[in-house]
């Protein structure tokens, strides 16, 4: 190879001056129509394989049905269609603009789940953003019901209540959403709802679980012990509260613990690009 050539492959392999070291990995390729549908099928096969095992073991009453919500979050428009065109009507996303962004590029049957933080001032946002938004499955505070109501009863869908889910941090850590399991205030939240907030539907409650997003059955079992205090709270039977609990890594081992509801995303859609690590915060100032 000549000189100008060795100097033309090393520039290009060089980086550009001033480029960002830290910048945000390359996300992954986006998986194939063939590829989505035969994960989602597989998925499909496996939940409704957890339901039979689950009513074999515990008997009829335990056969409640699981939904399936196939979550989308940072996948394309046409990424996520596949999985539509294979079958899936309900999707999740954790993020708010890219809900309101997304879902307006899918057909107007599928059926959205919002399921990251939702900062109360955003209520309007999704609400108005996404006429088929089915359900808010992390509400963590009074006033977050409350703008959520608002926002509901101000929109042109007030008389098609949105389902919310009361979301309960299981695993005790600080970097997770939702409420304390033990001090009522998932309680105190469901009264909210039913009592106050007439264009919302209280369904029942939501785990994200441990940090690989594998959860114990330490995990689901306390969050069915906050829906067996919350239903005697409300005087419902606990079957008539849902729970949503399991994830790619765990959603089985959920539905045999009484999950209604399960959010996979990765083993549908694959990986995707990971976040830079956040740098630690600076000690306060005694």
């Amino acid at each position: 190879m000549s000189d100008a050539a060795n100097a033309n492959t090393n520039a290009a392999a060089a980086p550009a001056a001033g480029a960002d070291a830290g910048a945000a990995p390359v996300a992954p390729p986006e998986p194939s129509f063939e590829e989505v549908q035969a994960a989602f099928a597989d998925v499909q096969t496996r939940v409704q394989a957890a339901v039979a095992a689950r009513v074999s073991a515990k008997g009829p009453s335990h056969d409640q049905g699981v939904r399936l919500v196939a979550v989308s979050k940072t996948k394309s428009a046409e990424c996520t269609m596949n999985a539509y065109k294979s079958g899936a009507r309900i999707f999740g996303e954790n993020y708010a603009q890219e809900m309101v962004d997304k879902a307006p590029k899918l057909p107007d049957d599928c059926q959205w789940h919002f399921i990251g933080h939702l900062q109360s001032n955003k209520a309007n946002f999704i609400v108005n953003g996404v006429p088929n938004l089915d359900f808010v499955e992390t509400v963590d505070s009074e006033k977050l019901a409350s703008k959520l109501n608002n926002a509901v009863l101000n929109s042109t869908r007030k008389d098609r209540p949105l389902n919310v889910l009361v979301q309960i941090n299981t695993s005790g850590e600080e970097s997770k959403s939702g409420v304390s399991p033990s001090d009522g205030t998932a309680v105190a939240i469901a009264k909210h709802v039913v009592e106050k907030c007439p264009a919302l539907r209280f369904r029942g409650l939501m785990t994200i679980g441990m940090p690989d997003f594998t959860s114990t059955p330490a995990n689901f079992e306390c969050l069915r012990n906050v829906r067996s205090e919350v239903a005697a709270a409300l005087g419902v039977a606990e079957n008539t509260l849902e729970l949503s609990m399991g994830m790619s890594g765990d959603y089985e081992a959920a539905i045999a613990m009484g999950s209604t509801n399960v959010r996979v995303g990765s083993t549908i859609f694959g990986k995707r690009a990971k976040k830079p690590a956040t740098p630690p915060k600076s000690p306060k100032s005694s």
